[in-house]
């Protein structure tokens, strides 16, 4: 399999039918984030996917793209909306893990003395770590409202205000949510997840806008230079695992029955027209809802933290939100697709929607700027906020990446890096850490991750998203 590049911000894998590719690959990349990427099965990974059928375009693998389950992390793929296929592989097991920024209308100075009191207020109102539970009285009606709703169930019981809706991808909620398709094991182990973090690489950050890059796209994203945000990263917790792995099963049968033989069995797919596919559209927008509300329930926590230690509502602290995200999500979407518009199903996977302006799906506030691109980076480094832009729409499905991408595995974190370097690092940045397991000190420590100034080079160089603002952490808070 060749690998050729293109220019200083593309590299290429030309279809092949011999390997029974149905398209290409584009990579986006630098010569030197192209060395990680060479070291696992990154590039085989996205060669099998391109053999899947009625893929439309290319596929895509953005810069922080690693190795994942079947198709790689940082992958996009468009499936026409009739002849193609649904993938759970290609969506990824944590179904709508996303990320969204809090504005404040704080500034460092304004919460230096009280930072670590606030930090140790969120991690003792946030449940984070691999079992966290919320104790809430959720009961399963609730569970099955959630699934429907999003996140507007948990506005109209007092838990976010309506103006968040207007601020989030989808508003919150994906139509077409069917709880009945959805396991008594998905349903049990979501129950009591609502409102946590859970662990791995989920966090919350409290952080400083730093650099600005474009002062007329921050107007209008309401951020300036010393304002203080909250980004949160979290998803579908063990929800949305379950009804990933219950899928997984299901389609693996299907393919039995029909005969279907795949490179890869973590490809595993059912035809859209297909009940089976169908049947997970449905289960995984539960999971898509789900996630929608388990961090606008954390919102909540957050905002009542801060209007505790500061003793002001979180109105008179101007915590409204700027935006929220998905990664790991198939969608019905219309682009401009080998040289006309037509409808796909995009499967996004560690991979977000970056719009331009003027797509109807963006929020009213932005449309004439772009969708916010929000890029988390790794632990203790900075994370962005971006404008998608024109670039993204005619190569990438509307596509960026997002976040900075695993350059070495957990296990192999936790023999070669000691904690002591990365408490030590931290320490030196004066960014407050609260974290349950100390062994995820080195599992996302930011040697475990990509470069993120070098990622967002190569997004902003293949004009898929416009940089706005590099913010840095001020405390951290992880599972």
């Amino acid at each position: 399999m060749k690998v050729e590049r293109i220019d200083d911000f593309r590299f290429e894998i030309a279809k092949d039918k011999a390997l029974g590719m149905n398209t290409g690959v584009t990579v986006y990349s630098s010569e030197k984030l192209m060395q990680n990427l060479k070291q696992d099965r990154t590039m085989q990974q996205a060669a099998n996917a391109a053999t899947l059928p009625g893929i439309r375009g290319n596929v895509m693998v953005m810069p922080d793209g690693h190795e994942g389950y079947g198709f790689p992390v940082g992958g996009v793929a468009g499936f026409d909306a009739d002849e193609g296929i649904i993938s759970p592989g290609a969506i990824g097991f944590d179904i709508n893990c996303g990320i969204r920024v809090i504005r404040t209308n704080l500034e460092e100075p304004d919460i230096k003395k009280n930072i670590k009191k606030l930090s140790d207020h969120i991690f003792a109102s946030v449940p984070s770590g691999l079992d966290s539970r919320l104790k809430m009285g959720f009961d399963p009606a609730d569970l099955e409202k959630v699934a429907h709703e999003g996140a507007a169930y948990l506005v109209e019981k007092g838990f976010g205000v309506h103006e968040d809706i207007e601020h989030m991808e989808e508003n919150g909620c994906m139509q077409g949510a069917d709880f009945s398709k959805v396991s008594q094991r998905a349903k049990s182990r979501g129950r009591n997840q609502l409102g946590t973090l859970g662990a791995g690489n989920h966090f919350l950050e409290i952080q400083k806008v730093g650099n600005i890059f474009d002062g007329k796209l921050a107007k209008a994203y309401g951020i300036y230079e010393g304002q203080i945000v909250i980004m949160v990263h979290t998803g579908s917790r063990g929800f949305g695992h379950q009804i990933c792995s219950d899928y997984l099963r299901t389609l693996a049968e299907y393919q039995a029955r029909n005969g279907i033989k795949i490179v890869d069995p973590e490809l595993s797919y059912a035809h859209v027209k297909s009940k089976e596919a169908d049947d997970y559209l449905k289960a995984m927008k539960c999971g898509v809802n789900f996630a929608f509300a388990n961090r606008e329930m954390i919102t909540h926590m957050i905002r009542e933290s801060f209007s505790k230690v500061f003793n002001k509502s979180h109105d008179e602290l101007g915590m409204s939100l700027l935006y929220d995200l998905s990664h790991n999500i198939a969608k019905l979407e219309e682009h401009k697709v080998e040289g006309h518009m037509q409808k796909v199903y995009v499967h996004r996977k560690g991979a977000t929607r970056a719009f331009a302006k003027g797509r109807k799906e963006i929020p009213e506030a932005y449309r004439e700027c772009g969708q916010p691109v929000l890029i988390p980076g790794s632990m203790g480094t900075a994370s962005y906020i971006l404008a998608g832009a024109e670039g993204a729409m005619k190569e990438t499905l509307g596509s960026a990446c997002h976040g900075a991408g695993r350059v070495m595995s957990r296990h192999q974190a936790l023999r070669e890096i000691g904690a002591e370097k990365t408490l030590s690092s931290m320490k030196s940045k004066n960014i407050e850490l609260r974290v349950h397991d100390q062994r995820l000190v080195s599992e996302e420590s930011e040697w475990v991750y990509k470069d993120i100034d070098e990622v967002i080079r190569i997004v902003k160089g293949a004009e898929l998203a416009v940089p706005v603002s590099r913010n840095v952490p001020i405390a951290v808070i992880k599972g």
